[in-house]
C-alpha cells in the first residue's frame, strides 16, 4: 500500500524532497511509517495517529482472542454497530448532541454512517475487513527500523497522537512509538488524549485540525 501511495505521488509530481505532509490514522499510520521509511527525505511531517509500530497484547490472553474471534463471527446489524461504537468510541463523546445537529447524539450519527456505508456492499465487503484485518497485524516496525525513521525524517517533524480510552489500537501502542523514534527530548511531539477514544479526527475535530495546520508550518520553516 506504500508502494502504491508512492506510484500516485509521482504521478503527480509530488516528488521534491520534504514535500510531503503525511497523516496516518489507525492502518493508515502503519502505512505512513513504511512510506517514513522507504523514502524519508520526501518527508516534511509525520502524524502518526491512533497507531501502533505493531500490535501487540495489552489486555491479556484471554480478552485479548476474545476480541480477535468476535471480529468474524457474523452477527445482527445492531450488535455490530454497538460493538464498532465500544471499539472506536469514547462514551462521553457517543452521549454528546450530535456536533452538526442533524441527529440526536454522535453515536446515532455514527450510526447511520455506517448502515449507509454497509448498504454499498461493492465498496465494503467482508473479503476488504478480513485482509484489513490481516495486513494491520502483519505490520511490523522494529526499534532499529523506527529509530532510523527518527533520524533520517527528523524528529522535530514527527508527532505521535492517541487516546487513552482507545479500545482497537490501545494507548501503551502509542509510548512505544514515541520511545522507539527517540523520545519527546529529541524533538518527537507525544500527545495524548485523556478519555477519548480511536478516532480523534471526529472526537477532537478542531483540536486535531489546529495540530495538523501547527505541525505543517513548523516544518515549512525548518
Amino acid at each position: 500500500m506504500a508502494k502504491d501511495a508512492f506510484e500516485l505521488l509521482d504521478h503527480l509530481g509530488w516528488t521534491s524532497k520534504r514535500q510531503l505532509h503525511v497523516i496516518g490514522i489507525s492502518m493508515g499510520g502503519m502505512i505512513a511509517q513504511e512510506l517514513a521509511y522507504q523514502e524519508p527525505e520526501r518527508i516534511a511531517s509525520l502524524s502518526l495517529v491512533s497507531t501502533a509500530a505493531r500490535l501487540v497484547n495489552t489486555v491479556g490472553f484471554v480478552e485479548n482472542l476474545r476480541n480477535r474471534i468476535n471480529l468474524f463471527i457474523p452477527k445482527p446489524i445492531d450488535v455490530q454497530l454497538a460493538e464498532v461504537k465500544v471499539r472506536l468510541f469514547s462514551d462521553s463523546w457517543l452521549a454528546l448532541p450530535d456536533v452538526d445537529g442533524a441527529f440526536p447524539t454522535n453515536g446515532d450519527r455514527f450510526a447511520a454512517q455506517e448502515v449507509k456505508k454497509r448498504q454499498d456492499t461493492e465498496a465494503f465487503t467482508r473479503k476488504g475487513f478480513i485482509c484489513q484485518a490481516i495486513a494491520a497485524g502483519w505490520h511490523h516496525k522494529s526499534p532499529a527500523q523506527l529509530k532510523e525513521i527518527g533520524d533520517k525524517v527528523g524528529r522535530e517533524r514527527i508527532q505521535v497522537m492517541h487516546g487513552t480510552t482507545d479500545n482497537m489500537i490501545t494507548v501503551p501502542h502509542a509510548e512505544v512509538l514515541v520511545r522507539e523514534l527517540g523520545g519527546e527530548g529529541s524533538g518527537v511531539k507525544r500527545i495524548i488524549y485523556e478519555g477519548r477514544g480511536h478516532v480523534l479526527i471526529m472526537e477532537e475535530r478542531r483540536e486535531f485540525a489546529k495540530l495538523i495546520e501547527d505541525i505543517v508550518a513548523k516544518t515549512e520553516a525548518l
